[in-house]
């Protein structure tokens, strides 16, 4: 489990690393985009490995650590939480979940359609959810959080 874990941490790194540099992330903070989406995804995988909740909880849970990064690091590197939440969410997007909604629609299975589709919107709600909740808290209690913090700009 534990070899499994690291490479899907090393994965979701180099994935999340790729979309930051199709996104026009400035360089230097390819390596904190990559942390984003690594930690958010670790996360995911962790709770779904270890509790076996539902999809949706891992990924509300997986959002909420990727945003509290997302927030922390634009606060500490004083850049737009922009560059790092784009590449970051990258990892939990439900893509899967989309193509199979369309394929069983295709193939005309409509009742596997609707129940992938409902659970691959409750996942993107509760994405979503998770972002604006960690996004509505005060940029004032991150700077509080960072003071004396070795998270320097450039660095």
């Amino acid at each position: 489990m534990i070899v499994e874990f690291i490479a899907q941490c090393v994965v979701s790194f180099v994935a999340t690393v790729a979309f930051s540099l199709l996104f026009h992330a400035p360089k230097n903070q390819y390596v904190w985009c990559g942390i984003t989406g690594m930690a958010g995804w670790a996360v995911y995988w962790l709770l779904m490995q270890v509790h076996s909740p539902s999809p949706v909880t891992a990924s509300f849970a997986g959002a909420v650590v990727l945003a509290l990064l997302t927030r922390i690091f634009s606060v500490a590197r004083r850049t737009p939480y922009a560059v790092y939440i784009t590449a970051g969410i990258f990892p939990l997007v439900p893509g899967a979940g989309i193509y199979y909604t369309v394929y069983y629609f295709i193939i005309a299975m409509n009742q596997e359609a609707l129940a992938k589709g409902i659970e691959t919107l409750k996942i993107a709600v509760a994405i979503a959810l998770g972002i604006v909740l960690v996004l509505a808290l005060p940029a004032k209690l991150f700077h509080l959080f960072l003071r004396g913090s070795n998270i320097k700009k450039g660095a």
